[in-house]
């Protein structure tokens, strides 16, 4: 789809959508009317199934099955049966991803094994490399985990991806990048940046956050030895929905995690003094698991398993790529600027822009119909997520976006508030 002529008028957005093989896909999710919803790069939306999903679990497994539901409805196994499905989306094997706490607490999981491995390896090697750009969160993971170790061991920044080459000098132990940068929308080629850092002498961590569910991704085949990531965006599995941790095959022997909790133990209901770390991703558990939020996750990821994933990235990037020629032709009179690559090959599923009153502009975006999200500084940010985005939508938001800007909306000392969200 990305590869043909877009609309380019109102009319022509409504014939796209109506040959679209995707379009049916809208049916599976309870939108609001009279929402054109460009946010599922930060929450995806309800899934229909989902409600009585989690009616099932509340009601019946936890109502009236209570504790048995740990064996007859299989609780336990939940974080591997869903690792196994987010590990298939991911390109990743069996028994290498485990559905487990937060993206944060997985990234100091997937850091501290892969620094323990070079420790063995390469003691020598104490430089964690990442971009000053990555979602903050995973930074300051990086900063507490290197004040835990207090061994002379140090956060190299890089403010570029042409940056990476010259900052993998023969200290650098891990590398750590988000695959689709949170802000920009940039993505970075898996495969290649992977084998640059392995010919450094260097492991490589990737989060996933932006790029699971939105463009097809292969850790197997790309060499990856760690990825994380969350549920709750492109795989539409709720608010605060369980992340993910997958490890590389090749290390699940030795990788090794400083959370040592019981739900990771090899016998757990053995109730041993000591531990013992469990075979295969299992040992990346730590506590008892969010059952209800769990379960309810499943369902937004068994969807994503009934859609072929080129044609989701086709249908992405013909809306992104619509999405920026209408911005860019129609409002060309507006401060927009785009930080979002052209280049479809570096592009992930969302577009940004940054204009000087970003914020004001947003919040009455989302008051007149279109919610997007804003992020600093400046930015103007929009979700395409193609199994319920359209292209009518695209059009509509950015004649929104047009009469926003154009009858300065934005203005209303109402958008310029901030609340704790922004």
């Amino acid at each position: 789809m990305a590869d043909q002529t877009r609309p380019t008028t109102r009319e022509q957005c409504a014939e796209a959508d109506r040959n679209d093989e995707l379009a049916v896909l809208r049916d599976e999710f309870a939108l609001p009317d009279g929402v054109i919803y460009l946010d599922g790069n930060s929450l995806g939306a309800l899934p229909r199934a989902a409600v009585a999903r989690a009616a099932d679990v509340v009601t019946q497994e936890w109502g009236t099955d209570l504790i048995g539901s740990w064996n007859k409805n299989h609780w336990f196994e939940l974080p591997l049966r869903i690792g196994e499905k987010i590990g298939r989306i991911i390109g990743g094997g069996a028994g290498e991803c485990v559905a487990t706490d937060t993206t944060s607490l997985n990234v100091f999981k997937a850091l501290s094994a892969a620094i323990a491995i070079q420790q063995e390896d390469v003691p020598a090697r104490r430089v964690i490399v990442s971009e000053r750009e990555n979602f903050p969160t995973d930074l300051y993971m990086a900063e507490g985990l290197i004040a835990l170790l207090d061994r002379g061991y140090s956060l190299r920044l890089i403010d570029a991806p042409e940056d990476l080459a010259d900052a993998l000098a023969d200290d650098v132990a891990v590398v750590m990048i988000t695959q689709v940068n949170y802000r920009t929308g940039y993505l970075w080629d898996l495969a290649d940046t992977t084998r640059l850092v392995h010919d450094a002498g260097a492991l490589a961590v990737w989060d996933l956050c932006h790029s699971a569910g939105a463009v097809p991704v292969r850790v197997a085949a790309d060499g990856a030895d760690f990825a994380v990531g969350c549920t709750y965006k492109y795989l539409n599995g709720g608010p605060g929905s369980p992340a993910f941790i997958w490890v590389a095959e090749r290390h699940l022997a030795r990788a090794t995690t400083p959370l040592s909790g019981w739900w990771g133990h090899k016998s757990p209901f053995a109730m041993s003094e000591s531990y013992t770390a469990a075979d295969g991703g299992r040992r990346f558990l730590v506590g008892t698991q969010p059952i209800i939020s769990m379960a309810t996750m499943e369902v937004g990821i068994d969807l994503h398993l009934s859609v072929d994933e080129q044609a989701l990235r086709r249908k992405s990037l013909a809306l992104t790529s619509l999405f920026i020629e209408l911005v860019e032709t129609r409002l060309a009179q507006h401060p927009l600027t785009l930080i979002t690559p052209r280049d479809e090959q570096h592009r992930g599923s969302h577009v940004s822009f940054r204009h000087p009153e970003g914020f004001a502009v947003m919040k009455a975006l989302i008051a007149n119909g279109v919610i997007g999200d804003y992020r600093e500084p400046e930015v103007l940010r929009f979700g395409i997520t193609p199994m319920y985005v359209g292209f009518a939508d695209v059009w509509d938001a950015v004649e929104t976006l047009r009469r926003v800007l154009d009858d300065e909306l934005w203005r209303d000392p109402e958008y310029q508030l901030r609340g704790a969200v922004t």
